[in-house]
C-alpha cells in the first residue's frame, strides 16, 4: 500500500506519535512480503507468558520494547556508524500467541521465526518469557544447520530444568529442550550471569554431563566482562560457525530492570550487557537473537524496556558496521 501523507507525518513524527512498531521500521506481515523487501533484519514479537512461573505480564514485553525509545538511532557514538541507513530493517509483527494454548503458540513463534530465517535474514525476537527460546532457536537452527549454531545466553538463571511442577515447556525449561533436542550441542552452550539460588546441584550435574560452560556473575567481577565474553565466544564457536544469542533481562540487577518476572539481585549493570553484546555482534555471525523477560506491569519509568531496547539496537549496529566494511550482517 502507498503511503498516505498523514502516515508519512506518523512515521516521521515524535516517537509517541503513529504506528507501534520497532523503531518506526515498516512493518510487514506476509512472507511474499519478506522475498519483495529482501530486508537483513526482521523483528518478530512472541506475546507469549503462560509458561511463567512467578510474575506474569511478559506478554506484554514485545509492545513496550518496540516503543521504548524516544530518539531516531541515526548515528552511534561508539560504533561510528549509522544503523538504519547501513541496513535493511522490518517489523515483521507478533507470533500469534493465543492463551492457554502452550503447543500452539510455541509452534507459531517457531513457524514464524522460520519464516524469517529461512531468507537468510536475521530475526530479533521479543518475548515474552523464557520458553519462546525454545521454538525461535529451533528454527534459526534448522535454517542454518544443526551442530552449526553455539548458543551465548546472558540470564540469572540456567534455565536447564527438567520441568516445573509437571510443565516440561516452562520458562525454566527452554535450553534442556534444546540440547535433548540436537538443535544446540551442549558443548556449544554457553551462560554467562547466573548466580542465586536456583537450579539445584542435580540439574547442574546434568549441564556438566552435556558438556556446557558457564560463568557466574561473581566471575564477571572477579574476572572481569570483557575477559569472560572473550572466553565464551571462543567456547561457543568451538566447532559451530554461527551464534545465537539469548538476552533474559533479568541477567541485568533488579535495580536496572525491575519489570521481569523472576528478578535476582546481584546483577550486571547495563553498560556492560550493551558492550558485551556489541563484541558478540562484531566478532561472531549473529544469526538470531532473543530478548526476553520483560514484563511492563512492574517496570516503573520504562526503565526495563528501555534497556531491552537498547540491546536489540546495540546488536543491530554491530551488524551494520560488518556490512559497511564490505561483508554480511
Amino acid at each position: 500500500m502507498p503511503e498516505t501523507p498523514n502516515l508519512d507525518k506518523q512515521v516521521n513524527g515524535p516517537f509517541y506519535l503513529g504506528p507501534a512498531s520497532f523503531m518506526k521500521v515498516p512493518t510487514l506481515t506476509e512472507p511474499e512480503e519478506l522475498d519483495q523487501s529482501k530486508p537483513d533484519v526482521a523483528i518478530v514479537g512472541a506475546p507469549w507468558d503462560d509458561s511463567t512461573s512467578y510474575r506474569p505480564g511478559a506478554r506484554f514485553g514485545p509492545r513496550a520494547v518496540r516503543v521504548a525509545n524516544y530518539v531516531n538511532p541515526d548515528w552511534h557514538l561508539d560504533l561510528e556508524v549509522a544503523p538504519f541507513q547501513v541496513l535493511k530493517v522490518i517489523d515483521y509483527g507478533d507470533a500469534v500467541c493465543s492463551p492457554g494454548l502452550t503447543d500452539q503458540a510455541h509452534e507459531a513463534i517457531r513457524a514464524r521465526v522460520a519464516e524469517i530465517a529461512s531468507r537468510k535474514i536475521v530475526p530479533f525476537v521479543i518475548g515474552g518469557d523464557h520458553s519462546i527460546t525454545y521454538p525461535s532457536a529451533t528454527a534459526v537452527a534448522d535454517a542454518n544447520g544443526r551442530g552449526r549454531l553455539g548458543m551465548v545466553h546472558f540470564d540469572a538463571h540456567a534455565d536447564t530444568g527438567q520441568a516445573a511442577w509437571g510443565n516440561v515447556a516452562s520458562h525454566g525449561t527452554p535450553m534442556r529442550r534444546l540440547i535433548e533436542s540436537g538443535a544446540i550441542p551442549g558443548r556449544n552452550f554457553v551462560q554467562i550471569g547466573l548466580r542465586g539460588y536456583w537450579p539445584e546441584l542435580e540439574t547442574f550435574e546434568w549441564m556438566k554431563a552435556q558438556g556446557m560452560r558457564w560463568h557466574l556473575m561473581g566471575e564477571l567481577l572477579d574476572r572481569g566482562v570483557e575477559t569472560v565474553i572473550g572466553q565464551a565466544i571462543q567456547e561457543a564457536l568451538d566447532g559451530p560457525e554461527f551464534i545465537y544469542l539469548s538476552v533474559d533481562i533479568d541477567v541485568l540487577d533488579p535495580g536496572f530492570a525491575p519489570g521481569t518476572g523472576t528478578p535476582e539481585p546481584g546483577g550486571m549493570q547495563p553498560a556492560d550487557l550493551l558492550r558485551a553484546i556489541r563484541n558478540i555482534g562484531l566478532r561472531t555471525k549473529l544469526v538470531g537473537m532473543d530478548v526476553v523477560e520483560v514484563a511492563p506491569p512492574y517496570d516503573h519509568a520504562e526503565i526495563t524496556a528501555q534497556n531491552a531496547n537498547r540491546c536489540i539496537l546495540e546488536a543491530i549496529s554491530a551488524l551494520a558496521v560488518k556490512k559497511s566494511r564490505g561483508g554480511t550482517p
